[in-house]
């Protein structure tokens, strides 16, 4: 019978140099998204929670001692780890190290970038991806092209002008159900989308969860994105 995992890793060691200013004393999961009074990460471990997470492994690197900080402080619905690590292991190195700290490595476990604000099923994702007896799964976002875009008939003529459309491709997401297979085929160094995932994708190991239709997504990148983000959460509260 099928279970949700209950324990996650944050990777939360990025320097988020495209967001500075805000970045220049905070790590980028400590930037609080404007209105909320709350960092990126306060979000995600209450999202994480509300999912049935009971433990969190949360992977520290560009001043940790910051998000170490008001982890400590903070009211918390789940039961929080940092690890830091003490040179750069790359994002599949990052992982894996983060991943010998969770307190059940015999289980799955969930995985979210530090910078990913987002709400969605994830144990509907868990269940999709036991269904497929995948050894990873990534959830894929199909976000909006941030320009207006034109089309044109088969002659040249301009027909339509459309703002902001989806992308018709899909995107990793930055979230991941993961089988406790997967942390030892992560490198000790370096990264995973560029070694561990395309080897799974070419064994037919690796799934792909599509969001559900409405589910908010968005990666807090730059100044702009936190912009974008206070208006869409206005816009849902109004």
């Amino acid at each position: 019978m099928h279970t949700s995992p209950t324990q996650a890793v944050v990777l939360a060691g990025g320097q988020g140099s495209r967001l500075r200013p805000y970045t220049d004393d905070r790590p980028k999961p400590m930037v609080e998204i404007p209105g909320t009074g709350t960092p990126i990460i306060g979000h995600q471990l209450s999202w994480l929670a509300s999912e049935g997470v009971t433990d969190v492994v949360v992977s520290c690197g560009h001043l940790a001692e910051v998000l170490q900080e008001w982890l400590e402080g903070a009211d918390l619905p789940l039961k929080v780890t940092t690890v830091v690590e003490t040179e750069p292991l790359g994002r599949g190195g990052g992982l894996k190290y983060a991943a010998t700290h969770l307190p059940e490595p015999d289980r799955p476990w969930y995985a979210t970038n530090g910078d990913i604000w987002t709400r969605f099923s994830l144990r509907e994702m868990a269940a999709f991806h036991a269904e497929r007896d995948a050894v990873a799964t990534l959830a894929l976002a199909r976000p909006r092209i941030p320009w207006g875009a034109v089309e044109t008939d088969t002659f040249g003529h301009v027909t339509d002008f459309i703002e902001a459309p989806p992308s018709p491709f899909l995107i990793n997401a930055g979230v991941y159900v993961f089988s406790a297979a997967f942390t030892e085929l992560l490198p000790d160094l370096g990264d995973h989308e560029r070694t561990t995932f395309p080897r799974l994708a070419r064994e037919q190991r690796l799934a792909g969860f599509p969001l559900p239709q409405g589910a908010y997504w968005r990666a807090i990148d730059t100044a702009k994105d936190l912009t974008e983000a206070a208006k869409e959460l206005a816009a849902q509260r109004s």
